[in-house]
């Protein structure tokens, strides 16, 4: 729910298939949204809102200023400064401290300068926030509502009495005033500003200070408006009319459409990417969930097999094959005992799959007889979900780098997007193909290795209570081999003696015109450096 989606209704549906519907407001709305004031220059922008913001102070009137950056909202400050305004300045960097100055922005006299993004999601009461100031204030006294109960409950009362006449006074001034600084490229964000003002059937008044120098009115509303300011518009004096106001939201409108375009064709690229994520997330969530991949490892070293007599075997019958490439192609595969002699007795490459495929079978078969199902099944989902993460953490890699010149394309007649899509298909299946293969070399390559042969290597490495530990070099002697004691036991190697060598000491050589190491007086390059 968002108070300000009406301006975005056609990509709500466009893009997530969402309907838009407004709901009218529980009480009447008295906001006031005035024509915005345009201006030549920036500067003169600027020094109108100081003055404007000043007059409302006066008054006990609260302003809230919105504006585009950081370095705009400092400018507006130092405006302020020199007429003497108390004000804050709110830049999205202490998000705890600024909601809470959000809250009493409804004060009289209260001038808040925001950014977009501060201070967003606060309701601004007028009068001020009674539970905001009711906490500064138990802090400030050093009183909970624990220790000391009617102490808090009369300051509870006393600050709800305080904003409820101070909230009447500001009522009486007009309300809120909300002024902007610059109009977005979006309207929804004008929106949100102005819909701070008239809250809940309270007064408000909204405007917007631009000048020709901003970013919206250069790039689409200077042309003919320029050429009438500058003929018959002083700096000072601002060009106010509903008719500019409705030209500049229809540049607004020209933003939005080119900004929906853009990420309309963004979304197309992403979809290509979400079909694959979502294949990959569902298989590691199959995996996961702890399924049986016997059935599906079989298939694999299958289709393995397939993929290199496929390669290997372009012909039908023997005659036309590279025997030995594909004997030793599949015995990198595992451990093949189908020689070159065996192959060429196959008859054509139905026959050579068989025989293949029966025979890393069997292979498999009796790996899952000498490691044990449970404990194989187990390891197949381990390695599954281990091949599947990095094979697809390198896809994405690539996938951005094919995105990343993908619209070069269009400079060969071709259409980046048919061009995107057709390349990540490929991707992908070659990538599901390594995985596939990558496993398969995975389960074939295990080993069986027995607890005592794990442990062999520790027992090698203790000694006696007796004995002193080995330091230095000869301590990795000791650890890589044990001698006999004379007993009959294994124990550490004794310690060896190791010859100690000398550092190698290198003097700086003379420079050229420096006088020579030998004493004689002269220049090294014309002694010894000669």
């Amino acid at each position: 729910m968002t108070g300000t989606a009406s301006t975005e209704a056609g990509e709500f549906a466009h893009t997530y298939g969402l309907e838009v519907v407004s709901i009218p407001t529980n009480r009447e709305p008295k906001r006031a949204d005035e024509a915005d004031f345009i201006y030549k220059t920036e500067d003169a922008k600027f020094a109108a809102a100081a003055d404007d913001i000043a007059e409302r102070n006066a008054l006990g009137q609260p302003v809230l200023v919105g504006t585009i950056s950081v370095e705009k909202s400092e400018k507006l400050s130092r405006l302020l400064d020199k007429r003497g305004i108390r004000h804050a300045v709110l830049n999205a960097k202490q998000h705890e401290r600024e909601a809470h100055v959000v809250t009493q922005a409804g004060r009289v006299g209260a001038v808040t300068v925001a950014t977009n993004m501060a201070g967003r999601g606060v309701d601004i009461l007028l009068g001020g926030n009674p539970e905001g100031l009711v906490e500064h204030e138990a802090v400030a006294r050093g009183i909970t509502e624990a220790e000391n109960p009617d102490e808090y409950a009369k300051l509870v009362a006393d600050i709800k009495a305080a904003c409820i006449a101070e909230g009447a006074m500001v009522r009486e001034a007009g309300g809120l005033y909300v002024l902007g600084t610059e109009r977005h490229e979006s309207r929804r964000i004008d929106d949100q500003l102005r819909g701070r003002a008239g809250r809940q059937g309270d007064p408000g008044e909204s405007r917007f200070y631009l000048s020709l120098e901003d970013d919206l009115m250069r790039l689409f509303a200077s042309g003919a408006m320029s050429w009438v300011m500058g003929r018959t518009f002083p700096d000072d004096v601002p060009l106010e009319a509903k008719m500019v106001s409705k030209a500049i939201e229809r540049a607004q409108r020209t933003v939005e459409d080119r900004n929906f375009e853009i990420r309309k064709d963004v979304l197309k690229y992403d979809e290509v990417l979400n079909e694959q994520r979502k294949i990959i997330y569902r298989r590691r969530q199959q995996i996961l969930d702890g399924g049986d991949l016997r059935d599906e490892t079989a298939k694999a070293i299958t289709d393995a097999v397939d993929s290199i007599i496929d390669l290997l075997c372009t012909g039908n019958y023997a005659e036309d094959w590279d025997v030995d490439e594909l004997v030793l192609a599949m015995q990198a595969l595992y451990a093949s005992s189908i020689n070159a002699d065996h192959v060429k007795e196959l008859h054509d490459v139905r026959a050579a799959r068989a025989a293949f495929a029966e025979d890393a079978l069997g292979v498999y078969t009796s790996k899952e007889d000498s490691i044990g199902t449970e404990q194989l099944r187990e390891i197949e989902r381990r390695v599954m979900l281990s091949v599947i993460d990095q094979h697809w953490r390198d896809h994405l890699y690539e996938m951005d780098y094919l995105r990343e010149g993908i619209n070069l394309r269009a400079m060969g007649q071709q259409d980046p997007l048919a061009e995107w899509q057709r390349e990540g298909y490929d991707m992908f299946e070659a990538m599901m193909g390594s995985i596939r293969d990558t496993f398969v070399q995975y389960v074939f390559r295990l080993e069986v290795v027995s607890e005592e042969n794990v442990a062999a290597p520790e027992r090698a490495l203790t000694y006696s209570a007796a004995d002193e530990p080995v330091q230095g070099a000869s301590a990795l002697a000791a650890a890589a081999v044990g001698f006999d004691d004379g007993t009959g036991a294994m124990g550490p190697a004794p310690e060896q003696e190791m010859p100690t060598q000398e550092p190698v000491r290198v003097e700086r050589a003379p420079g050229r015109n420096e006088p020579c190491w030998c004493g004689s007086g002269k220049k090294f390059k014309t002694c010894h450096g000669v």
